[in-house]
């Protein structure tokens, strides 16, 4: 069988299509596909635990992204979790009696913050904060509290 120019650039056609593909499928998996940044106000949520929370980690209501993780930090006098959301300006009509929660997508997925409306007729604004919050459920901690709690019925 010849080797032509034509089969040759084809193949080498296939192979950097191949490569672009998997550039894009490691951005979508890494959270890094947004190169652009959206119009977005930031609220702040405070949790005891936000467990394996990241930035660029989703910020979903109803199950729908409406924005993502900008910073997560320590406060040394309350000793809890800071995680400031930045949520798209288009969704500006959340209750400032929001809900946030620390939730994980599938078994061993990733975790993200899930956000549940009140009912309040103000919304919630640039700068503000949701002062409802559960933390994230450690499945380390839950394990040993069954397994401890079983150990103490055998006895």
């Amino acid at each position: 069988m010849q080797h032509t120019n034509t089969q040759d650039t084809f193949v080498g056609l296939f192979v950097a299509a191949g490569i672009v593909g998997l550039f894009f499928l490691a951005l979508q998996v890494s959270n890094l596909s947004s190169f652009t940044e959206h119009d977005s106000y930031t609220v702040t949520a405070r949790f005891e635990n936000s467990g394996g929370l990241k930035v660029k980690s989703p910020v979903s209501a109803a199950g729908v992204k409406i924005g993502k993780v900008s910073a997560i930090s320590f406060d040394p006098k309350t000793y809890e979790s800071v995680v400031k959301l930045s949520i798209d300006s288009q969704y500006n009509t959340l209750p400032d009696d929001t809900t946030a929660s620390v939730f994980t997508s599938g078994l061993l997925g990733e975790q993200y913050v899930n956000l549940d409306a009140g009912g309040s007729d103000e919304f919630l604004k640039n700068g503000g904060q949701i002062e409802i919050t559960q933390s994230a459920i450690i499945l380390e901690k839950a394990l040993g509290q069954f397994l401890f709690k079983s150990a103490e019925e055998k006895k």
